[in-house]
Parts: structure tokens; sequence; C-alpha cells
């Protein structure tokens, strides 16, 4: 037969229609979202009550660089030597990894004790104290290789002077005053009292945790930020997060004024040094002095001189001017020559003596330079290694530039030589000149000669120290602080916005992630548009609803409930497909089939039975499912009558004395399969079988026929012919979409004709199009409690 189906309707705004769809298939879903957004969120507040915050605490400084331009004048005359070749362009950068560098914070860290921490003992959270602690700790010893997993002691304050401290872990338990020495497994500490401070603390256990010194420093180190503040400058910000803030801004005061010590120190060096050098040859020069003066009394006691210097005036005058130019040039070749000395007795690449006068300014800018490379190395290799590539290239340039200083030196002193042989010549000139004096005058002006050097190199010496004296007391800081140590107000972890914030989106996530990979995996059909996307071809009639807890499998006479009112939908729809068939004697013959067994052949046959039989129709319910028979299931004692097969084989048989009443209704009779025969599909093939038809079609307005599965035998292909419309079910959550396939491909290869898809079991969110359009209408709302009615509406929106 033929068939007439209405064609199905389609939106012009078809995309936007599907993701309309796509949204609805998540919000009927939507107590799940609650659910998971309520439980997130629930926990981020429990997160955010008891996480200990964490709070930024920052400082500021600013690297003094007040000698680069001198510096930078002093090195020009090394500057074509290549000798400076990237040195000074990392300073800024230098300074900055000595201010995170394990020593400084080394030293911060015994200072400030930070291996040695204070816990107050809660319910919940235990909390670190600083600056509110009970009693302060001083470690008397400490043998850190005995710290390895050492559980936290239990400090218990008994009274004003004494306490108790225990560690189960251990079995340690003791008792000691405060003030006096207790011994600890790894080492000994003292605790004094500090109640004013920690008042409020004196009542609860405080845990006291012992860590290593090493363990401290390079856990600090890490959480330890130094940055500059712009490339272009040298304001530094030194940053920390820790959860107790006054100890954070002690961390990085301390920091400061460490790394400020250290910069003084290593400033002093230079003029240390040079003090030391003026101080030796103070005490050389005032022992020459005390010789020459001593020499000069004698030889005037022993010729009785008194004035010589009045009879020789004339020459003196002559000779004034050759007098400074030589007592300039020994002074200056007595300073080379110590220079020299000083340099060829020390051993390693130390600091050299600086500002002593010299007259060359080359050579006092090799010095002044030569001993800021000394600093910049000594600086770099407090931060590092020997091997560092930066300390070995420094070491090369300092090398080259002391034998480039001990070069001008040589130089210097030959230069200086040579002035001396021409001043010696110059002053035979003058003696021959003055031959007339007597010889005792020349040995009295030689005299006052070296008096006056080295009465003039002793005041010089004397001037000198006093400078580096003035040069140590005004030694300034080489940080200068901006900022001192704060701390934010609020802390920077955990971000309460945040953490509530990625709580609701984890809530709605969750529940999302799930029912995206449910419906990912999900390989069978749920409503009418997983049939309509796959099997055009075919019509769906009708669809039936999953039936609740407790609902009978059978409608009822002046059934109001949902499942009632689906089948008489269907029994609506089956009249348009049927509408061929008004010329037909007899009655209609409906047959109900399906893919695979379970999909609800037998369930949809008796209640589409009952339906007619209500519209005062005269309707048969027969068994052709030959080889699994389920009609028993709703009619009891059906297993024990014969019936189709019985009919087929034995043509004695009448059929009307097979037929049964039923008990579900006055109009529906019942003709069931029968004995179970060892060859079905042969029974299916005899002439019999239409006449079996067509005897039932005289005597009823439907026959409901009940057939096998069609994928699985070929039963029903057997006997589609006879049928004036086949009812193909699928079952909502059972049925696999790939065999939505095996009705179309048959229905192309004309094994089954007028067929029409009847979609069962399905939820009541995807009953219709999705529930949308009132189909629960007044049937059965009222059976339903409140929040399935309001999961319904809310899948409609």
């Amino acid at each position: 037969m033929s068939q007439n189906p209405t064609p199905s309707y389609r939106p012009p705004q078809e995309e936007e229609i599907d993701l309309r769809e796509e949204f609805t298939k998540y919000l009927r879903h939507w107590p799940w979202f609650a659910a998971g957004v309520v439980i997130c969120l629930l926990g981020a507040f429990l997160y955010l009550r008891y996480a200990t915050p964490v709070y930024n605490t920052v400082a500021t400084i600013i690297i003094k660089d007040e000698d680069k331009k001198s510096s930078g004048a002093n090195l020009e005359a090394f500057a074509d030597l290549g000798m400076f070749n990237g040195l000074g362009t990392n300073s800024i950068e230098n300074e900055i990894g000595i201010l995170k560098s394990r020593r400084l914070l080394n030293s911060v860290s015994k200072n400030l004790q930070l291996h040695v921490r204070s816990f107050e003992k809660g319910s919940v959270r235990t909390s670190e104290l600083y600056d509110n602690r009970p009693f302060k700790v001083q470690v008397l010893e400490y043998r850190e290789e005995q710290l390895q997993d050492l559980e936290p002691f239990e400090v218990d304050i008994i009274d004003s002077t004494s306490f108790e401290i225990t560690n189960p872990a251990l079995g340690f338990k003791k008792k000691a005053a405060f003030g006096n020495s207790v011994e600890l497994p790894f080492g000994g500490i003292i605790l004094t009292p500090n109640f004013e401070a920690g008042r409020e603390k004196m009542n609860n256990t405080i845990l006291l945790s012992f860590g290593s010194l090493e363990g401290a420093v390079e856990s600090y180190r890490n959480h330890l930020q130094v940055n500059l503040t712009d490339k272009n400058s040298t304001l530094i910000e030194l940053s920390l997060q820790d959860p107790v803030r006054p100890k954070a801004r002690d961390i990085l005061n301390r920091l400061i004024y460490q790394y400020n010590q250290e910069a003084i120190e290593d400033k002093n060096q230079v003029s240390l040094n040079t003090a030391e050098f003026i101080e030796d040859r103070l005490a050389i020069i005032s022992s020459e002095l005390d010789s020459v003066e001593t020499g000069k009394q004698e030889f005037k006691t022993e010729n009785r001189l008194t004035n010589i210097e009045a009879e020789s005036q004339l020459f003196i005058e002559n000779a004034s001017e050759f007098r400074k130019e030589q007592l300039e040039v020994e002074t200056q070749l007595e300073l080379a020559n110590s220079m020299i000395d000083y340099l060829q007795k020390e051993g390693r690449d130390g600091l050299l003596p600086a500002n002593l006068g010299f007259s060359e300014s080359s050579l006092v800018s090799a010095i002044q330079a030569y001993n800021q490379m000394v600093l910049e190395r000594n600086r770099v290799l407090s931060g590092s290694t020997e091997k560092n590539p930066v300390v070995v290239n420094l070491n090369t340039q300092i090398a080259d530039m002391k034998s480039s200083v001990m070069q001008s030196l040589l130089n210097l002193r030959n230069s200086l030589r040579i002035s001396q042989k021409d001043l010696s010549a110059r002053e035979a000139s003058i003696n021959a000149q003055i031959a007339g004096v007597p010889s005792k005058e020349k040995q009295f002006r030689g005299i006052v000669r070296q008096q006056n050097i080295k009465e003039a190199l002793y005041l010089f010496l004397l001037q000198k120290r006093e400078e580096t004296s003035l040069s140590l007391a005004a030694t300034a800081p080489k940080a200068k602080i901006v900022d001192a140590a704060y701390s934010s107000k609020e802390p920077v972890s955990p971000k309460s916005k945040i953490i509530l914030l990625a709580a609701l989106i984890l809530g709605l996530l969750i529940p999302f992630l799930v029912i995206y990979i449910k419906h990912l995996i999900n390989n069978k059909v749920q409503n009418r548009t997983d049939i309509e996307s796959v099997a055009k071809e075919i019509p769906i009639v009708g669809e039936i609803p999953r039936l609740s807890r407790g609902q009978k499998e059978i409608i009822e006479t002046q059934d109001r409930s949902v499942l009632a009112e689906s089948f008489r939908i269907l029994h609506t729809n089956l009249q348009y497909l049927l509408v061929n068939t008004e010329a037909k004697h007899g009655g209609n013959t409906i047959f109900i089939t399906s893919t695979v067994k379970g999909e609800g052949k037998t369930f949809i046959a008796f209640n589409l039975a009952v339906t007619l039989a209500q519209a005062e129709k005269k309707v048969l319910i027969v068994g052709a499912d030959l080889r699994n028979p389920q009609l028993q299931r709703f009619e009891a004692g059906a297993k024990e009558y014969r019936g189709v097969s019985d009919y087929l084989v034995n043509n004695n048989l009448d059929l009307k004395e097979l037929i049964h009443s039923s008990s579900l209704h006055n109009n529906l009779d019942l003709l069931v399969s029968g004995s179970i025969p060892p060859n079905p599909s042969e029974l299916w093939r005899q002439e019999k079988t239409a006449t079996l038809f067509a005897k039932l079609e005289d005597m009823y307005d439907y026959i409901i026929v009940d057939t096998a599965p069609a994928m699985l035998v070929t039963d029903t292909f057997l006997i589609n012919k006879y049928a004036d419309l086949t009812l193909y079910i699928i079952r909502a959550g059972y049925t696999e979409k790939k065999l939505l396939n095996f009705a179309v491909e048959a229905k192309q290869q004309g094994k089954l004709t007028d067929i029409g898809y009847v979609l069962n079991d399905v939820e009541a969110a995807h009953f219709g199009y999705g529930n949308k359009y009132g189909y629960y209408y007044a049937y059965g709302e009222e059976q339903q409690g409140f929040w399935a009615r309001l999961r319904n509406k809310a899948a409609f929106w």
C-alpha cells in the first residue's frame, strides 16, 4: 500500500533553532548545574575561610653610583688598550644578583633566626606567630643533621616562670623554667618570656618548628623578588610574599641593611690599604728625618758653624729654582721607588694605595682604575665562584692592568733618574761656580737638602693620612632607602574574587563536561530529532512517554494520563496513514515490529489495541512472534493457549476456537502465537498464512500483529506483505542510532512497506519537541511533583 505522510515542518531559521535546541539540551539538566555551583561555591567559601592569607611586602631602594664619573675619567687613559671591554654594562644586574645572593640571605636568616618558627595551634588552622609570641627563642646549639623529618615541639606555659615542652613523635617531655637552658635532641635552647607582646597566646599550645638554616635561606630566596622599576633607572624594588607581614618587613629591612654594610666595607678596603701603606712609610721617613737632623746637629757642632747660609746667600739665590726642581724630582723618585717596592712585595691582586701625589696623571688614573676593577671583581666574586666567566675575565684584566701600572712606574722611575742625572750635572756646574765656598759648607748644604726632602715627604704623608681618615669616616651607604618595607592590607593570596569566580565556572563546567561527554559517547536514540536526522524517509507517527514509578503499563478506561493521551495521538495519526485503505473490504492489519528484542513491541501492541477498543472498534491482537512469545505478560494464562502456529500446522482446527476474549476490554480479543515450532519461517511461507489474515480482516476492524524483531529473524519480512501499516518501534535510550539505517534500508529494498516509526520510552524532557509546546497540557501534570513540573518548564526556556 502507498502512504501519504505529512511533510515535516522546517523553520526558515534552522541554524538558530539548532542553537536553541543545543542550549535546551543542557538547560533541562539545570538541577545538576545548580548543585554543581552550590557545591563548588561552598567549597570555595570553606577554602577562603580556613586558607592562610599571604600578603605582599615591598621595599624600594636606589643604588647610588657617585664614583661613576670619576672612575670613567680614570679609565679613559686605558680605553685604547682594550682592557675594559664590557666592564660596567651590567653593574645594576650585579647589584640585583648580590641582593639575592645566598650569603646575604644567610646573614639575614641567622640574625632573625628564620629557621626557628612558632605557631599557634588552632582547632582548624595553625597560624604562625612572630612579634606576638609569648616567648623568645635563643638557640645555643644546633645540630642540623638531626633535624631530618623532625616534628614540631609543643610548648605549654604553666605559669609566668615555667613551661612544659613535649614532642609526642620522639616521646620527649620536659618541664623547664624560663631563662634556663633546655637540652633538646638536636641541641640546646633558652626560652625568654615575652608575655606583654603575646599575652592572649599564653593559654594556647605553641608549636616550635626547627628547620635547617640552608632550607630557610633557599625558601626565602625563591620567594624574594628583586626587580628594576625601570630599565633606565637604578631604582630597585624588593618584594616578598609571606603570611606574616611583620616578619616579611623585617627580612627586607635587614637585607637592605646587610647590603649597605657590605658595600661600606668594600669601599673602605682601598682607604684601609692606603692608610696602612702611609703608616708604614711615615715610620720609615720619620726615622730617616731624625737621622738627618741628628747628623746636621753633629756637623755644626764639630765644625762650630753658625750661619753658613749668609756667607753663600748669593749662590743660594741663583740656585733656588734649581733646588726646587731637584726636590720635586727626588720626591717623585722616592714615591716611585716606594710604590715599586710595594707592588713587588704584594703577592696577590690586592688594592693599591691611591692619592700619593704622583705628578704623572696617567699613573694616578691607572691606579684608580685598577682599584675600581679589583672592587668590582670582589663584589661579583662574593655571589659567585672563581670559575665564573665574568670573574675570569676580570682577573685577566686586573693582571693586565697591574702589569701596566708596574710598567708605568718603571717608566716613571727611569724618567726621574734621567732627570736626576741631568740635575746632578747642573749641580756640578753650580758647585764649580761656588768652588770657593769651603768644603764644610758643601757638606752642610747636602745635609740640609736631605733634611728638606725628608721633611717635605713626611709632611706630605701626614696630609694624606688625614685625608684617608676623613674618607673612612665619611663613607655613605650604597643603597638609599626610598620606601622602607611596607605590607599590603589586602592579601594577594588567596584571591577571593578569582577563587569564587573559578568555583562558579567549575560548578558550571563539571556538569557541562559530564553531560557533554555523556552525549558524546551516547550512541542511543533519545528523541525524535535523532530519528529525523538519520531517517527522514520514514515518518514518526507517535511518541510514547516513559512510565513513571508505580504507573500501570496498560491504559485504563477514562484514563487521563500522558500515556493514554500519547496512544490517542497515535490512533489519530494512524487514520491519516490508513486513509488509502477506506475502500478496502475488511479490517486494517497493523504490524508491530522493531530492530532487536526489548524495544517494547508487545507493550505498544497491547496499549494501541486497548485504545482502539475504547474507540468502539473490534480489535484483535495476534502473537506473530512464534520464537519468543510475549503476550502472556499482559494476559494471564495466554501461554497455555493454542494459537497461530497450531492453526498453520493443523488443518482441522477452527480459527474461531483459537481466539480468546481479553480481560483488558470487551472489544479486544487475543490470538496467541501458540506452540513454539521448530521451523517458524517455513510455517509463514505456507499459503494458509494469507488465508489466516484474510479471515481475520473479515472478523475485526483492526488486527494488531506483534511480530518478531526484524533484524534478528526473517519472519517479519515474510509476512509484511499482509500488513496495511507497519509500526517500527524505537526505544529511547536503548536503540542504537546506527540501527535506524536498518529500517531505512529495509524500506528501500521493499522488505518493509507502509512503515512508520513509534518512539517508545521517551523521557519527559525529550517528549514531543523537547516538551516545549504543551504536550503535557492538563493531562497528568497534576500528578507530577513540584520539581518535575519546574524541570519541565525550565526545559521550555
